[in-house]
Formats: C-alpha cells, sequence, structure tokens
C-alpha cells in the first residue's frame, strides 16, 4: 500500500531535518528519507567535528604559549584517539537530541535513499522496492568532496572526510585548496604539530573575502610557519615509498598525506532528477526559482544541491523557508515566507585568525561606498587575548551605501566569528551608522570594535583618529 505525505524530504541534512521541524510543526505530514545518521555532513562529517578538532587545536596552542601569560606548563604529545573521543563526546549528544526532536513530532523517518518517482497524480518518492506519495517533495541531498579527479585512497590521498577520522596526525601534510576547508585543515594541524604546505590555485586565500583580510590571513598563516603557495597548482601526483609527491611550479612538493580540500559538489547524482524531468545545471546543482521550486512541479530542493554558498545556516534558512512555503500553498500557514538572500547569510572561516563576513565587499558595493576600518589593536579584549608581545592584526571593516545602510562587515581577529551575528543584524535590517550608534557595547569586548566602527562611519570617532 502507497503511503501518502504532505512533504517527502530527501536528505536529514541541515536544510531537510530543519524543512522536516518546521512542517511537522505547522501541522503537515512529513516523511524524511536518509540511508545516513539524522544530521547529515554538518553533524557528523562537517562543521561539528571540524569545529571541535579547531577547538582542540586552539588548547594545543593556548598551552604552547602559557608561559607567556604568567603559567608555567609543559606541552605533550597529541592523544589522537583521546582528541577524537572528544570529538565524538560532542557529536553524540547532538545527534541523540536531534533524534528525539524528530520523533516528538511526529515524522515519519525512512532509513533508506529515496529517489525522485513522479506519478499521474504528482510528486512521489521510491525507497527501495516501496513507494511513497507525497504533495510536495524537497530535494536538501546536500555535497560531497570534490576530489579533482585525483586517486583519493582515503589513506594518503585524503579529503576531509577522511581527515576527521585519522587515527594518528601526519608530521607533514600538503593541503590542495585555500578555500574555507583548506585553511581550517592548514590552520588547525600547524596547531597540532604538522608541517603544512597550502597550496591556492588563484592569488589570494579564501577569494570570498576582502581582499585585505585574505592578505593578513596569509601572512598571519605564514608567520606559524604554514608554506604557502598562491597561483599555483600541483601536478604528477603520485603515491610511493610512504610519501605523496607533486609537482608546484619548477619545484617538488612531498608529505605525508595530500588532503584534496577544493571544495563540495552537489549530491546529485542517482536521485532520478533528470530521468524525473528535474533540470540540472552544468554543475550538477539543481536549478530553481526564486522560491526554491524546480522545473518539475511539486518538487523544490534546498541546501548545499542549490548554487550559493555552502553553509549550514543557509542550508536551514532554505529548509524553513520551504516548509512555511509549502504549508501556505497547502492552506496551512497564513503568510508568505522571505527567502533571505545569499549577500545576507554570515560565513565564519574559524582559522587563526579567524574571519568572518556578511554582506556586500568594498569592492561590490561601488566606488561611493563609504568604507572604515578600526583596528584590533586599540580593542582591550583584544589584547587580553593574544599573547603578549604578539601582533594583532585584526581589523574590523564596516562598509556603507554612500550616505545610507550598512551593507558590508567583515572581520579578521581572534575569535570575531562571535561578532558576525551583530553584522548580520545590521546588514539584514539595513541599519544606518547613525540607527546604532546609541546602542551601548559592554566593556571591555570585541564587540566594542562594531561600535567604534559605526561612530566613525556617524561621523563621531571615539578611539580613532577622525
Amino acid at each position: 500500500m502507497t503511503q501518502q505525505f504532505d512533504v517527502a524530504i530527501l536528505g536529514a541534512g541541515s536544510a531537510g531535518y530543519a524543512c522536516a521541524l518546521r512542517a511537522a510543526q505547522l501541522g503537515l505530514k512529513v516523511a524524511l528519507f536518509d540511508h545516513t545518521p539524522l544530521g547529515g555532513t554538518c553533524l557528523h562529517r562537517g562543521c561539528i567535528p571540524a569545529k571541535a578538532w579547531l577547538q582542540a587545536a586552539k588548547v594545543r596552542s593556548t598551552v604552547a604559549k602559557a608561559d607567556a601569560f604568567g603559567i608555567a606548563a609543559t606541552l605533550g604529545d597529541t592523544d589522537v584517539p583521546a582528541l577524537r573521543r572528544y570529538v565524538d563526546g560532542v557529536i553524540g549528544p547532538l545527534h541523540k537530541g536531534l533524534a528525539g526532536l524528530i520523533a516528538s513530532r511526529g515524522i515519519t523517518v525512512i532509513e533508506a535513499r529515496g529517489t525522485v518517482s513522479p506519478t499521474p497524480e504528482g510528486p512521489g518518492v521510491q525507497a527501495g522496492d516501496a513507494h511513497y506519495r507525497a504533495r510536495a517533495v524537497v530535494v536538501a541531498t546536500g555535497a560531497t568532496p570534490a576530489t579533482l579527479g585525483l586517486p583519493v585512497d582515503g589513506e594518503r590521498i585524503i579529503t576531509s572526510d577522511h581527515s576527521l577520522r585519522l587515527d594518528a596526525l601526519p608530521e607533514s601534510a600538503i593541503v590542495l585548496g585555500g578555500g574555507v576547508i583548506g585553511v581550517e585543515f592548514a590552520s588547525l594541524w600547524t596547531d597540532l604539530g604538522v608541517r603544512v604546505t597550502l597550496i591556492e590555485a588563484t592569488d589570494r586565500l579564501l577569494p570570498a573575502e576582502e581582499p585585505a583580510h585574505s592578505s593578513i590571513l596569509k601572512a598571519e598563516l605564514i608567520s606559524r610557519g604554514i608554506d604557502v603557495r598562491l597561483g599555483a597548482t600541483l601536478a604528477d601526483v603520485r603515491v610511493g615509498d610512504g610519501a605523496v609527491t607533486g609537482a608546484v611550479g619548477g619545484s617538488e612538493v612531498s608529505a605525508d598525506v595530500l588532503l584534496v580540500a577544493a571544495g563540495r559538489r552537489p549530491a546529485t547524482d542517482s536521485l532520478g532528477l533528470s530521468e524525473a524531468g528535474v533540470r540540472l545545471t552544468e554543475s550538477g546543482h539543481i536549478a530553481v526559482d526564486d522560491s526554491l521550486q524546480t522545473s518539475l512541479r511539486g518538487v523544490f530542493a534546498a541546501g548545499d544541491v542549490v548554487a550559493g554558498p555552502q553553509l549550514a545556516h543557509r542550508g536551514y534558512a532554505h529548509g524553513l523557508f520551504l516548509a512555511e512555503w509549502i504549508a501556505q500553498l497547502q492552506g496551512r500557514h497564513p503568510q508568505r515566507p522571505t527567502l533571505p538572500r545569499d549577500a545576507d547569510i554570515p560565513r565564519i572561516t574559524y582559522s587563526t585568525p579567524q574571519v568572518a563576513s556578511v554582506g556586500l565587499t568594498a569592492e561590490q558595493a561601488g566606488t561611493d561606498a563609504d568604507v572604515v576600518e578600526y583596528p584590533l589593536a586599540g580593542n582591550g579584549r583584544s589584547r587580553i587575548l593574544r599573547a603578549p608581545g604578539v601582533r594583532d592584526s585584526g581589523k574590523v571593516r564596516l562598509v556603507r551605501a554612500a550616505g545610507g545602510a550598512i551593507v558590508g562587515v567583515h572581520l579578521i581577529g581572534e575569535d570575531v566569528g562571535e561578532l558576525i551575528a551583530e553584522g548580520a543584524l545590521l546588514v539584514g535590517w539595513q541599519a544606518t551608522p547613525e540607527d546604532v550608534a546609541g546602542i551601548v557595547h559592554a566593556h571591555p569586548t570585541l564587540g566594542e570594535s562594531i561600535a567604534e566602527a559605526n561612530w566613525a562611519l556617524a561621523g563621531r570617532p571615539l578611539h580613532m583618529h577622525a
């Protein structure tokens, strides 16, 4: 007997489970299909474990600098099995809590890979030998690591998935890709004592960020011992004699492992999409309109399968939007929701230093934009966080449309990722510096740096030269 649902969701990652939870909250009958654990890449193979590794690396780095703070400490070896137990201890309760939420909302979880299988009556999903009818189908299957055609073996040539499950740290590593994933792994491995060569094909790290901040990041990584090579490609990759070797320009590089960190590709293969009439782009993303509707009526897409920033919180936003939009189409929600613009979605690179941004860069805002940059060297909290004698190169940059609203917030420095929520509010609410100049920020905090930049944009700088 074919089961009928109001919405069937393929993928239980950030976009999929957020859509399922909100749709069930709105009274829809929901089926959630995934052959992997609830939480998807973000919880099990991405955001959460990667940031836990980064935190462990930060602890080691802090211990290494303890003497500078007047604390006697001895730095021992990194116990990778113990580190992994810490990481798993972070993931486990989150997974259990999510499973409890899903169950409490009455969502039907089908532990199988679903494919789009439309019928003359409307959308449907095939999972194994069973067929399920749904008034709407959401494809939210996420993304997988791009391999650039390299022979990934999980031992010498690896992806980020393998990196998070290492039993022992390599002594040396080549990281191929200077985007978020590559920079984060280069940073954490260096803090854990690994010798790293970071190779990026473009002329700067984090190409989506402010060029000046990319330059600061490059200098900071080099100062920590990372061999950064920009405008370079890796060729003639080969494995032998317990190492990976390749050619970069006119020289040869060799290391214990090669991490392919050149981004992720949409997981849209083998879902029956093209056969069902769902149009894909040349990059393999699902083509959608401004309501995330695909070319097949009743079938929608969310998260990393839709071209744009590959961020878990973008997936949440897509999932929540679709739950409310589908509910409205089915007469279960009174208002049409608004889909957040990609430009209004904040992003963070959790390297040392951190890089965070939301909105437009100065170049994107145009030549008539007003730009203010406040140096974190003048911020009390930032100085407290840095070891004595270590130069603080952090910056807070605000970009304002000429005489109008703040359209971009760009940060680099220690722990600046915690400031980006305020940046998202400023950009998302189209605030002007005058609107927020009277808001009092606690002292001493990193948040004061945003207040200082706002005051400067409003024509009333305090701890900055006019």
